[in-house]
Parts: structure tokens; C-alpha cells; sequence
């Protein structure tokens, strides 16, 4: 059990919000997270942390692949619809999911995944699936994301944190070169 004063510091992270959705064998189940994350540069890599105590799971297992759908700021009635497990709700709100490219999607999302599996790897109550983007579709991108912390709760992302044409980047390369540092300025393959 995690430490209530460092689960209190753990809180004040907050991260986007997505459905992860499965289908197989004409079973189909989503879970509501904030625990999906792109993983590489060079290549389209995804990794999600799944419970395997959820019904989501044996999905992914047995199909090998699941869908992503990155969620809107006016989308919170999906996300706190599949918060819960879905037999809470005996699977009733089946108009939060279509099905696009044989996959499960959130309809009317900001953008969504298909992603493939290619390697797992268990962890202490939570299986950390590393998958390919394989495919994607758009929605609506100029949307605000839906974010969560379980220490705010649910929130819609805000203003920008940085004035239009002020640069950090070029402040300090200013300073750079008022200290008579010769800076080369391409970008780096990871910027």
C-alpha cells in the first residue's frame, strides 16, 4: 500500500485521459485511463498499464490489439462511465463506443489509436502492454483534452503557459551568445 503522504505527492500529477477499448469473439470492453503513453521517437510505440483484475484485459491478450481514444474536455460522461468496470453499469451505455477499423473508438473523440502488441511486461498489480500504432483516425483535434489527477479530479486542459513570441529556447541562446558561446543551432533528432 502506497503511503497516503506520497500518494498525496503522486496526486498533483495530471495526465490526458483515454479509453482503452478490446474487442474478440464479439466480446467488446473499454476501461477509462490516464496510464497511456507514447514511448519512442523513431517509432510510433505506445505503452498502456492494464489491470489484469479488469475485463478489458483478456481482451488484449487474446486479440493482441486494442484501440486509444484520446478524450475531449466535454467528454467526461464517457470517462466516468468506463471509470468503473463495466458490469457496474451492466454494459448499458453502448452509444459512447462505435466501431471503426474493426476497433472499438469513443465516438466523436479527439483522435484515436490502433495499436498492436508486441511485448508485455507484468509489473506488481498492473501489465504494462507495449504496442505499435498501427493505425489512427482523427476527430475533433482543435478540442481541449479531458485531464485527470486523483488528487484535482477531472479537468479540461487551460490556457497556454507561455505568452505568444516569448521563447525560452531563444532567451537562453541569447544569453549564450552575449557570453561569447558559439552555439550550433540545428535541432537535435529528439527535439
Amino acid at each position: 500500500m502506497i503511503d497516503q503522504k506520497l500518494k498525496r505527492a503522486l496526486g498533483q500529477m495530471i495526465k490526458g485521459v483515454q479509453v482503452v477499448a478490446a474487442t474478440h469473439d464479439g466480446v467488446v470492453r473499454a476501461y477509462c485511463s490516464h496510464w497511456v503513453t507514447q514511448v519512442s521517437f523513431e517509432e510510433p510505440v505506445v505503452m498502456a498499464s492494464v489491470s489484469p483484475k479488469h475485463d478489458t484485459y483478456p481482451l488484449i491478450v487474446a486479440s493482441g490489439v486494442f484501440s486509444v481514444s484520446v478524450l475531449a474536455g466535454d467528454q467526461i460522461d464517457a470517462g466516468q462511465y468506463f471509470s468503473y468496470p463495466g458490469r457496474r453499469f451492466h454494459h448499458i451505455a453502448e452509444e459512447y463506443l462505435e466501431e471503426v477499423d474493426g476497433l472499438p473508438v469513443v465516438a466523436d473523440c479527439i483522435a484515436w489509436l490502433r495499436c498492436e502488441t508486441f511485448e508485455r511486461k507484468e509489473m506488481f498489480d498492473h501489465e504494462l502492454f507495449f504496442a505499435r500504432v498501427t493505425g489512427f483516425g482523427y476527430g475533433r483535434l482543435k478540442e481541449a483534452p479531458l485531464l485527470y489527477s486523483s488528487r484535482h479530479g477531472w479537468r479540461i486542459t487551460g490556457e497556454r503557459a507561455r505568452k505568444p513570441g516569448d521563447s525560452v529556447r531563444d532567451r537562453l541562446l541569447a544569453r549564450l551568445a552575449e557570453a561569447g558561446i558559439e552555439v550550433d543551432d540545428t535541432p537535435d533528432d529528439d527535439e
